[in-house]
């Protein structure tokens, strides 16, 4: 017979290989299948336990898929007087803080689960009885609603504490095309529901058929088979109606690869501006119509450097984007520092400029109720969030685009602002040279991914160490820069841009109405949950 702390050691073992499943599904080891088991595994290590111990297993799990997904923090070139304490502590708090949601979907769904009192203590043989000896329509209701409170936790999870929407789950399938063009409706979260509404039917048939080896399974897992086979045959229908666009921009996008130590230093800003100068040189020998510029480098254009610009694009004859600090006075007459980005004519002119609205908490500003943390960060000062999304508008040839700065393209309520009827494409400067050569770039670009396909745009992405690429406008990764196999060196690469000028300009039906999927999983989790309150306390009565 096994003892106590046995049978909880088997348990958490399950609960943190679940959480390592999850992290395997995204970038870094890229092993998507993962996602389409995790959930239900961490889920089932929880069966049979109520209340704490079921949260505390499903925030075991959770703490297993923060912690590995997000180790390039510690890449971090900062520390405190010679101890890289910033990076290790911001890599277990933030750690600490996700985990909370993976911890809290466990219990609620253990909640909604109907079980006699006194459950929270039956042994897991029992337990499993107890799950299998309710109705099949039962336990099919209830891993779809497990899908339902997931999603609603990603979207508390996205706008929280500023927010933190990196590496939804349905991002781990960016990869496949023909799944993720319900993103197009649903948002990312449609993606993320399906995936675990699948992953916790499957489980449950696997359990089912160890239990019953004769039994089928397709009474389990047949719903969510049959509705990821319809949207993926929807998806692949759509995939395969693409073609070729009437108009292209042939942009230039310089990675210069910087590392950030020398990023911070001012007195290297000289030398960095050089670097991009020369590159930009040879980028443009290909007749492209725009160059772009990642974000952070230079941070600051002096006034010799912007007219190495202006003489660089009338050259040329190109427009210009380009990311740098920007300083304006307020009504108040205060000196407001901005995130921003720039769109240069080949006159020189800056046609319009777009102050960064989504600012990076420890790394661009720092909240005053935590003041006391800014001796162990690497900023200096603050920036002022912008207001609203700007839409730059080129002229000979002409083309509408709107950008994103950092991680901006992960927000995908942020991106959809930015999109507007009149939209070609939107593009994405951000500096990753923050974290080295891990797999931040390809984790935030996934997310990019979804923000083309919620949208119906293209998104370009300009980067300072990788990755640099472009998705169309159904997610595919058209082209990625690369030297030598190297996504994270100096370089530049050219591409044509399909522009919607004179083609359709229809909005997908996520862009005209944003996350009502995301908001209706979360009516309706509420319900889930406020409806198990009344009959848990009359049942609770009606035992003494």
């Amino acid at each position: 017979m096994f003892s106590v702390n046995r049978v909880f050691s088997l348990r958490l073992l399950l609960a943190v290989c679940g959480g390592l499943l999850l992290s395997a599904a995204f970038p870094g080891v890229g092993f998507a299948g993962g996602a389409w088991v995790g959930p239900g595994a961490i889920l089932f290590s929880a069966v049979g336990e109520r209340g704490w111990r079921a949260f505390r297993l499903g925030y075991a799990a959770g703490l297993a898929h923060y912690l590995s997904s997000l180790y390039w923090l510690l890449a971090m070139p900062y520390t405190f007087h010679g101890i890289p304490l910033a990076p290790a502590a911001g890599w277990v708090a933030l750690s600490a803080y996700c985990a909370l949601y993976p911890a809290v979907w466990v219990w609620l769904c253990w909640r909604i689960w109907p079980a006699p009192p006194g459950a929270g203590k039956m042994p897991a043989r029992a337990a499993l009885d107890q799950f299998f000896s309710a109705g099949l329509s039962r336990r099919v209701g209830w891993a779809f609603c497990g899908g339902l409170i997931w999603v609603a936790l990603e979207m508390a999870r996205g706008r929280l504490l500023t927010g933190f929407p990196w590496n939804f789950l349905g991002v781990s399938q960016y990869k496949m095309l023909p799944l993720i063009q319900i993103a197009a409706v649903t948002g990312v979260y449609g993606v993320s529901f399906l995936v675990v509404w699948m992953s916790v039917s499957l489980v449950v048939a696997l359990v089912a058929l160890t239990r019953q080896p004769g039994r089928g399974v397709w009474g389990e897992a047949g719903l969510p088979l049959l509705a990821a086979v319809v949207v993926a045959s929807l998806g692949a229908s759509k995939v395969a109606k693409i073609q070729p666009a009437e108009v292209e921009l042939r942009v230039a996008l310089v990675q210069p690869g910087f590392p950030q130590t020398l990023i911070w230093n001012t007195n290297e800003n000289n030398a960095l501006f050089g670097n991009l100068l020369a590159l930009s040189e040879k980028a443009l020998a290909d007749k492209a119509s725009l160059l772009i510029w990642p974000e952070g480098v230079p941070s600051v254009l002096s006034p010799e450097h912007q007219s190495a610009l202006a003489g660089l694009v009338a050259r040329h004859g190109v427009w210009l984007l380009v990311c740098a600090d920007d300083e304006e006075v307020s009504a108040r007459g205060v000196t407001e520092d901005f995130n921003s980005s720039m769109l240069i004519s080949p006159q020189g002119v800056i046609e319009g400029v777009y102050h960064k609205r989504r600012l990076v908490i420890f790394g661009e500003y720092v909240p005053t109720w935590l003041g006391f943390l800014k001796w162990v960060t690497p900023i200096d000062g603050a920036f002022t969030p912008g207001t609203e999304p700007v839409q730059f508008k080129m002229k000979h040839p002409d083309a509408q685009i709107s950008v994103l700065i950092c991680f901006e393209d992960a927000f995908p309520e942020e991106a959809r602002e930015h999109v507007t009827p009149d939209t070609d494409f939107l593009v994405n400067l951000t500096n990753d040279g923050w974290f080295g050569d891990g797999a931040a770039p390809w984790q935030q670009a996934a997310s990019a991914v979804f923000r083309a396909v919620e949208n119906g745009v293209p998104l370009v992405r300009c980067t300072n160490n990788g990755l640099t690429c472009w998705a169309d406008a159904q997610g595919r990764l058209r082209r990625i820069f690369d030297v030598s196999g190297n996504v994270y060196g100096a370089g530049f690469m050219t591409a044509n841009i399909p522009l919607r000028l004179g083609g359709d300009r229809s909005r997908t039906f996520y862009n005209r109405h944003g996350d009502w999927f995301g908001w209706s999983c979360c009516g309706l989790s509420v319900c889930l949950c406020a409806g198990t309150i009344r009959p848990r306390r009359k049942a609770m009565r009606d035992s003494v």
